[in-house]
């Protein structure tokens, strides 16, 4: 009997080959908010992975963005997210990924993230490591902020009250980049192999995060929240790193919380 991991995989791969059909058919979008974007691609992917997963286990609870889900009636928890990154996909920006996690009493046990335009996918199983198109992956040795490449997102909607671009700043002047690819999962996948040092955000869902939360802490990283407290993937924010920078990183942000900024914004030619 296929393992859950083996399981998810399979089903994260037909959702991507799903994905990237959809992809050369440049399809519309639809606004499921003022701003929020769902494609057909969205509806089509949620609808065959919650139906392989109900197949394969009918007692499980099934967290999917689109809502398509299930309430079930076991300690197993699939979080889905069909299509992550639907505005990049919807102006086809090559930065967009399908995953799938299984949560068990509360633990993380098993993620995937594909990613139909490069053709990777990343896997990780509670104790077993992190992968990526089967080969071990371990974070970044960066261990100074200054030298790091990190990344971050900001929501569809409500952007001009997001405090995040308080800490966008800050970070660009003090690292040695920041990154907005605007697919989350696949900004931690990224971290977990060493491609990104750190990554912060707010307010995400747990299907954004599930995943690529085991993957970093299964590839020797750290995910807390960004105040350094024990994270709630339902919690208001992130900070996943390779653990190195870490320290460093809490740190800045408490004084960024305080409202004690090390660089000011420059002022406008008059």
């Amino acid at each position: 009997m296929p393992s859950y991991l083996e399981t998810a995989v399979e089903i994260a791969r037909e959702a991507s080959a799903l994905v990237r059909d959809f992809a050369g058919r440049r399809i519309g979008f639809e606004l499921k908010g003022e701003h929020d974007l769902v494609t057909a691609a969205d509806r089509a992917s949620e609808k065959l992975i919650v139906e392989r997963l109900q197949a394969h286990y009918p007692s499980h609870s099934i967290v999917a963005e689109e809502g398509g889900g299930q309430a079930g009636s076991s300690d197993f928890r699939w979080y889905v997210d069909p299509l992550d990154g639907t505005t990049n996909f919807a102006h086809s920006f090559p930065v967009y990924n399908v995953t799938l996690a299984l949560e068990q009493a509360g633990e993380l046990v098993a993620g995937v993230i594909a990613d139909p335009t490069r053709d990777e996918i990343f896997t990780a199983e509670r104790g077993s490591g992190a992968f990526l198109n089967g080969e071990k992956i371990h974070v970044s040795k960066v261990n100074r902020l200054e030298d790091a490449l990190v990344a971050t997102g900001f929501p569809s909607r409500r952007r001009h009250q997001n405090v995040n671009v308080h800490f966008f700043y800050q970070l660009s002047m003090l690292s040695h980049g920041v990154r907005r690819p605007g697919a989350a999962a696949l900004d931690l996948a990224y971290v977990a192999c060493g491609r990104l040092d750190m990554f912060w955000e707010f307010n995400l869902n747990p299907w954004d995060v599930a995943a690529g939360v085991l993957l970093i802490r299964e590839a020797g990283g750290l995910c807390t929240d960004m105040r350094g407290g024990s994270l709630d993937i339902r919690g208001q924010h992130i900070l996943a790193d390779n653990g190195l920078v870490h320290d460093e990183t809490v740190a800045l942000f408490a004084d960024i919380f305080a409202g004690r900024y090390r660089h000011s914004l420059p002022e406008l030619p008059g």
